[in-house]
């Protein structure tokens, strides 16, 4: 999986140094590309700091030179042609602010992924900040790997996945974006817009769910593999139901996304007759176990930034999202938390009452006329 062209190299920041972000800097490292790693704490980096290095194991074997780990945000955007922000989406706009001052011409910043309404919060930011500088911001669809930090500065990929849309704010800067993608990443693809990338977040559907679920066994701090143990007959019908919610709040917006299912099979090539079928035959999801809390990534990232946005949107358009409303109290209860108050909606997102032709042209990074 690795690319052993010599030309080409860039260089690039990654910000975030967890699973996610050290997989893919050690993974850009060990094609050589010049990596700039950023994490807000030291706490992340010190591994790194002390070997230099990333070492990856499973479906990429090898160790990664990091050109300079930071928690310094100038140091680590100056000078480089791509951002990558690898953070959880209620990161984003914290990333936006640190990295206002520093950025430069010509630079494309990617939400990996910007779970849902991520480039537009992005955007929004950038903008109350007043920055003039030419920047693409730009969101995958999911993030390309299935990985685990196994220690300090060690991280083991289980899965690439295959076919991820990438889109950009303006729409016709996609193929600039995927054309730098793909000197290295050929996994990546254009995506239609960042309204389509948004709401073909799977994240939305599986996480929260399968959490609440399966709360019991995650609190009793139990082993169990996550999607193949914990998304049962009964667990993958309410996914199915999510996924009908998320799908025809995007029809509302004149978008259409792919079901659970169909994005399974893109992204893993992993087919069946159900969503339950396609779920177990998921080699990709082999070995991923549940989290030991329900404090997790899966419910704070997820609902705040993937649910809450789709049923403010379908509120908005008058598109009943009845199972995802009954996640989101769920987790609130559980949690102690308000994830409405929190969350992206239509209303922090400045876009309450929009009409569907206006939020398009928003989308494609053009005003109403």
């Amino acid at each position: 999986m690795t690319n052993k062209n010599t030309r080409n190299k860039l260089r690039i920041a990654v910000l975030g140094a967890g699973h996610g972000g050290l997989a893919m800097a050690g993974h850009l490292a060990i094609m050589g590309h010049k990596v700039n790693l950023y994490n807000r704490g030291e706490e992340r980096l010190w591994g790194v700091k002390s070997s230099g290095t990333i070492d990856i194991t499973g479906e990429v074997e090898g160790s990664g030179k990091i050109s300079l780990a930071t928690t310094c945000m100038k140091e680590a955007v100056s000078g480089v042609e791509l951002i990558m922000v690898v953070v959880p989406a209620n990161g984003h706009r914290w990333m936006a602010e640190e990295m206002a001052p520093y950025l430069t011409d010509n630079q494309i910043i990617i939400l990996h992924p910007g779970r849902t309404f991520g480039a537009l919060e992005f955007k929004q930011v950038l903008t109350r900040l007043k920055v003039k500088v030419d920047v693409i911001i730009a969101e995958a669809q999911t993030f390309i790997y299935a990985s685990r930090a196994t220690g300090p500065s060690q991280v083991h990929i289980f899965r690439i996945k295959h076919s991820i849309p990438v889109a950009s704010i303006r729409a016709h800067l996609i193929p600039e974006v995927i054309a730098k993608l793909r000197l290295f990443y050929p996994q990546f693809v254009p995506g239609d817009n960042v309204i389509k990338t948004s709401f073909e977040n799977i994240g939305s559907v599986f996480h929260p769910a399968i959490c609440i679920l399966n709360a019991g066994w995650i609190e009793h701090d139990s082993d169990f593999q996550f999607y193949h143990e914990g998304a049962t007959q009964g667990v993958t019908r309410i996914l199915e139901k999510i996924d009908e919610e998320r799908v025809r709040v995007a029809e509302a917006l004149g978008i259409r996304v792919i079901f659970a299912r169909q994005w399974l099979y893109m992204a893993y090539s992993s087919a069946g007759n159900t969503l339950f079928e396609a779920m177990q035959k998921n080699k990709g999801y082999s070995g991923i176990l549940a989290p030991r809390s329900l404090r997790i990534r899966y419910i704070e990232e997820d609902v705040p930034f993937s649910l809450v946005p789709i049923a403010s949107t379908g509120k908005m358009l008058n598109v009943p999202t009845p199972t995802i409303d009954s996640i989101i109290q769920l987790t609130c209860a559980l949690n102690g938390t308000d994830y409405w108050s929190e969350g992206r909606t239509v209303e922090n997102l400045g876009i309450a009452g929009m009409s569907v032709r206006d939020l398009r042209l928003l989308a494609i990074g053009e005003t109403a006329k």
